[in-house]
């Protein structure tokens, strides 16, 4: 990884420097998701360096196995900024982790003292008792109407499969 190190442009240089451990370490949440961004963009622009190189190469060698060889230095840049990106979001999540459990704890002491300061609840009123089942159908003259003809029907139909 050293060789590759050497190879590195120096900003490239600079953010495998921002992305050290040690310095990860001192940086808070926001400048971490700054450094994730830049890190990803980094990491893309290689990966998509080295898909380009090889599939332009592949017509030159003859294959795709020729190739391959031909195209170690990018390959081996696009690995250092992957791994560059794993441990950023590692620390990353982390952090959004301790972030996300120090919110979780403030919202429940918030509402702990919400509880204690609000007065009890009224005592519950007796409900009004009511028949388990209602008819809650509609009773219009035409409703009516129009039922009394369904069953006429029906009974109209019964009578002529008795008389067969």
């Amino acid at each position: 990884m050293d060789a590759i190190l050497g190879s590195l442009t120096e900003a490239e240089l600079a953010l495998v420097r921002e992305a050290d451990p040690a310095r990860l370490a001192k940086l808070d949440e926001d400048a971490l998701i700054d450094l994730h961004d830049r890190v990803r963009r980094a990491r893309n622009k290689q990966v998509k360096n080295y898909r380009r190189r090889a599939a332009s190469r592949v017509e030159e060698t003859g294959g795709r196995g020729k190739a391959y060889a031909r195209n170690t230095r990018r390959r081996a840049k696009a690995e250092v900024f992957e791994e560059l990106l794993s441990t950023v979001s590692t620390r990353l999540a982390v952090l959004a982790l301790e972030s996300a459990e120090a919110l979780r704890a403030e919202r429940l002491a918030e509402e702990a003292k919400n509880r204690a300061n609000r007065p009890a609840p009224p005592a519950p009123k007796a409900k009004k008792l009511t028949a388990q089942r209602e008819d809650r159908r509609p009773d219009s003259p035409d409703r009516r109407k129009r039922h009394a003809s369904t069953r006429a029907t029906g009974a109209r139909r019964q009578a002529r499969r008795d008389s067969r």
